[in-house]
C-alpha cells in the first residue's frame, strides 16, 4: 500500500502518492471528472499550462466556412448604418429607397414615434447624415427648434431663419418650381403651371383656416379661386404679366387688391347685383386675408421671399424657430407655408431631370394640424403632389395621443390614416397605453410590445444614468418580425446631433 501526503492533491480528491508521486492509468478509473488541467498522475493526462484561447474576428462569409452554423438575423444590410442587431450585434442599413426598388416596402414614408429623449431626432439626423452622403437632398422645412440647423450647416448645406427681420417665405412664391417652370415645354409645362396654381390655392385655403380657426365656405373658395387667378394672367402660360410663367410671384397683398376692387367675374361669384352687397358677401374673408398682412404675422407672410432654394445643395433647412413662443396660429402658418415650398423642391428635383431623391423631415408634425378643422386634409392636399417622385419622408412625433389634439372625428380619422400609410415604422420606447393605439397602425408581436415598454420604464436614481430606452428603436414594416437596434453615436455626432443645449451644452463648450 502506498502512502499519501495531506493536501497534495486537487480539492476533492484523494491526496497525491508520495511515492513515486505517480498514479497509474488504472488507478484514475472510476473517478467522475478530471479537474481542469488533468489528472496529476501517470496516463491522467496533465497539463503544466494551460495557454488562453485565441479570438479572431472575420467577416460573416468567412467564418460560415469554418463554422457553418452560423445564421444571419434577418437584418437588411443595405442602407445608411442605423445600428447593431441588439441581439446579434450585426450591422442594419436603413435605406427607404433601396427597400422600395428592392421590394421590401411599397412606399418610401416613414414614421418615427417614442417618448421624450429616448432620441427620436438623434436617429433622423443619422439617417439625414447618411442619405446626404448617397447623393440625396436633405429639405427640413419649419424646424420649429431650430435643432437641425448645425447639422444642415455642417454637411454645406443652406439654412433660411425665418421671422420678424429675418427672412420671409411668400405662400404664393413659386420657388424651386420656377426655375423646372422655365425649362418646361408643352404638356409638362402645363401640368407645371397647374401644379403650382393648385398648391397656391391649397395653401391661401389652409392659411384663412388658420387665422379665423374655423372653415371656409365654398362660395369663399371660388373667390379665392378667381382673384388668385387674376393676380396670375399667365396661368395658361401665354401672358407676359405677373405669377408662374416668369413674372414677378404675386403676393397675398395683391389677392387682398383683387378682393377689396372687385372685376365683374367676383361679383358673379357672390351673385351680387352692387359692389356693397358684394363687399357684405366677401367681409369676413377680406378681413381675414388683412389680419395676414396687419395683424401678428404683418412681415411674414405678405413679402415677396428672400427665399431661394438651390437644388445642388446637400441640405435645405427653413429654420423657424424665432417663431416658437408665438401662438399657434402663426407657426402653423409657418409649417404649412414650409411643407408646401418642400413640396416644391420635391417635384422640382424630380421635374429638372436630375433623378435626385429628396428627404423630407416634418417634425413637431401635430403643432402645425390642431390649429383649425380641416387642416388635416388642406396639408395632405399641399404636400401630396410630391410624392412617388423621388421622396423619402420622415414624420416625427411623441405620441399617437397628439391625435387627440385635433379638434374634430373627421381630422383625427385622417390623421390616423396619414401614420398607416407610412411603410416604415420607427419606435422607440413608449407606455403601455401608446403601444395599444399604435396597434392600429403597426401589428407588434407580445415580445416586441414587452421590448418596447421596457425601454419605456423609467431610470435609475442614480445620477448620471442613462435612460434605457436611449438610442434603441425598433424597425417595423408591415407584419415582418421588426428589428431591435441600438444605435451608437461617434464623438462629432455627439456634438452636432445635441438638442439639449439649455440644461446639457454640447462637449466643445464645457
Amino acid at each position: 500500500m502506498t502512502t499519501t501526503t495531506p493536501g497534495a492533491g486537487w480539492p476533492g480528491e484523494p491526496a497525491h502518492p508520495a511515492a513515486p508521486d505517480l498514479v497509474t492509468a488504472q488507478q484514475t478509473r472510476g473517478r467522475d471528472l478530471p479537474p481542469a488541467w488533468g489528472w496529476p498522475g501517470l496516463g491522467g493526462g496533465r497539463a503544466a499550462n494551460v495557454e488562453p484561447g485565441m479570438m479572431w474576428q472575420a467577416t460573416t462569409s468567412q467564418v460560415c466556412g469554418l463554422f457553418p452554423f452560423a445564421v444571419a438575423g434577418g437584418a437588411a444590410p443595405r442602407g445608411v448604418p442605423v445600428g447593431r442587431h441588439l441581439h446579434t450585434g450585426e450591422p442594419v442599413g436603413l435605406d427607404p429607397a433601396h427597400w422600395l426598388r428592392s421590394g421590401l416596402v411599397s412606399n418610401t414614408g416613414m414614421w418615427i414615434q417614442g417618448q421624450p429623449g429616448i432620441g427620436k431626432s438623434t436617429i433622423v439626423k443619422r439617417l439625414l447624415t447618411g442619405l446626404v452622403a448617397f447623393g440625396a437632398t436633405a429639405v427640413i422645412p419649419g424646424d420649429v427648434k431650430g435643432e437641425y440647423t448645425a447639422l444642415v450647416e455642417h454637411l454645406g448645406g443652406t439654412v433660411w431663419r425665418l421671422g420678424r427681420g429675418l427672412h420671409c417665405l411668400n405662400p404664393l412664391d413659386a420657388g424651386p418650381l420656377r426655375a423646372a417652370l422655365r425649362a418646361a415645354v408643352g404638356t409638362e409645362r402645363t401640368q407645371l403651371v397647374e401644379t403650382i396654381r393648385a398648391r397656391r390655392l391649397s395653401l391661401l385655403e389652409a392659411l384663412v383656416v388658420i387665422v379665423r380657426r374655423g372653415p371656409i365656405t365654398v362660395t369663399e373658395r371660388r373667390l379665392l379661386d378667381t382673384a388668385l387667378d387674376h393676380t396670375t394672367p399667365d396661368n395658361a402660360g401665354n401672358g407676359t404679366g405677373t405669377g408662374a410663367g416668369g413674372g414677378a410671384e404675386p403676393v397675398l397683398g395683391d389677392i387682398l387688391n383683387v378682393l377689396t376692387t372687385p372685376p365683374a367675374s367676383l361679383l358673379a361669384v357672390t351673385a351680387a347685383d352692387t359692389e356693397a352687397q358684394y363687399r357684405r358677401e366677401a367681409r369676413d374673408l377680406v378681413n381675414t386675408l388683412a389680419l395676414l398682412c396687419t395683424g401678428a404675422m404683418r412681415g411674414l407672410f405678405d413679402r415677396p421671399s428672400s427665399v431661394t432654394a438651390d437644388l445642388d445643395t446637400p441640405a435645405l433647412s427653413l429654420d423657424i424657430s424665432a417663431l416658437d413662443h408665438d401662438d399657434d396660429d402663426v407657426v402653423a402658418a409657418a409649417m404649412l407655408s414650409a411643407w408646401a415650398w418642400a413640396a416644391g423642391v420635391t417635384t422640382a428635383a424630380a421635374t429638372l431631370g436630375g433623378h435626385r431623391t429628396v428627404f423630407r423631415v416634418q417634425d413637431e408634425l401635430w403643432r402645425a394640424l390642431r390649429v383649425a378643422p380641416g387642416l388635416v386634409e388642406l396639408s395632405d392636399r399641399v404636400t401630396r403632389l410630391g410624392r412617388s417622385r423621388g421622396e423619402i419622408s420622415a414624420q416625427v412625433t411623441h405620441s399617437l395621443d397628439d391625435l387627440d389634439a385635433l379638434p374634430t372625428p373627421e381630422d383625427r380619422a385622417k390623421a390616423r390614416g396619414l401614420a398607416g400609410r407610412n411603410a416604415i415604422t420607427i419606435l422607440g420606447g413608449m407606455n403601455t397605453a401608446d403601444l395599444d393605439r399604435l396597434h392600429a397602425i403597426t401589428p407588434l408581436s407580445a415580445a416586441e410590445t414587452a421590448m418596447i415598454h421596457g425601454w419605456a420604464a423609467p431610470p435609475t436614481w442614480v445620477p448620471g444614468q442613462l435612460h434605457p430606452g436611449r438610442g434603441k428603436y425598433l424597425i417595423k414594416s408591415g407584419g415582418r418580425t421588426g428589428l431591435p437596434i441600438h444605435l451608437t453615436l461617434t464623438g462629432d455626432e455627439l456634438d452636432l446631433y445635441h438638442t439639449e443645449h439649455t440644461w446639457h451644452p454640447p462637449r466643445h463648450q464645457h
